[in-house]
């Protein structure tokens, strides 16, 4: 029974990498790797089923629909424009500045911790650069980050879905990846989503991301 349990966990876990990988991909900017990076959504789904393969692949093929150009619009109105859908999560959770750059080392830390850097180009609290590192070098601390931020990931979801946006099932599909949500955390999320996340922004600092960091400005 041990084995079984441990082969079950195993695969579990390899399906939440799939997955979170899948969704790093497709929450990454849209620039000219946009169709390789799709294509790689398109492998890794064909390993997956269920619930959030349907969910991977409805953000995919929304991104296929439409130019890469139309995509990238899209993409900075989307979470560039709209303080409910940043998907640096360190800003739902602290209240000032110097709060927030000590949760972004603790990203950084646990980074570190599993034997590498944190990209330089982006900060360690954006969606897509937890998901690559719970995807690609610990599954068991990248959930661990996923999950103590659900509460976040819950209002972005909402968020997306408020607009009716494509990236809200890649969303929702890193969520099918950990527990359910609580009451409290449920409370939680739509104080925040009333509410709305701190105004404060800090910026931070290299592991080598096959996902495109974020624009500078002006680029």
């Amino acid at each position: 029974m041990k084995l079984l349990s441990r082969a079950r966990a195993t695969a579990d876990t390899m399906r939440d990498r799939l997955v979170w990988q899948g969704a790093s991909l497709l929450l990454a900017y849209p620039d000219d790797g946009m169709s390789e990076r799709l294509d790689i959504v398109d492998e890794l789904l064909s390993h997956l089923s269920g619930t959030p393969a349907a969910l991977l692949g409805q953000t995919a093929a929304a991104l296929r629909s439409c130019s890469t150009m139309a995509a990238a619009a899209r993409y900075v109105e989307t979470f560039d424009m709209r303080r409910r859908a940043t998907m640096y999560l360190t800003y739902w959770t602290a209240g000032d500045t110097r709060n927030r750059g000590r949760e972004m080392l603790a990203f950084a830390t646990v980074y570190r911790q599993a034997g590498v850097e944190p990209p330089g180009a982006e900060a360690p609290d954006h969606l897509p650069v937890v998901l690559e590192f719970a995807a690609t070098v610990d599954p068991d601390a990248g959930r661990r980050l996923l999950s103590e931020h659900r509460v976040p990931l819950d209002v972005l979801r909402g968020a997306l879905a408020e607009i009716g946006s494509p990236y809200q099932h890649a969303v929702a599909a890193v969520c099918a990846t950990l527990p359910a949500t609580t009451g409290q955390q449920s409370r939680r999320a739509q104080c925040l989503a009333d509410s709305g996340p701190p105004t404060e922004s800090v910026g931070l600092q290299p592991f080598t991301l096959t996902v495109p960091p974020r624009r500078a400005e002006g680029g």
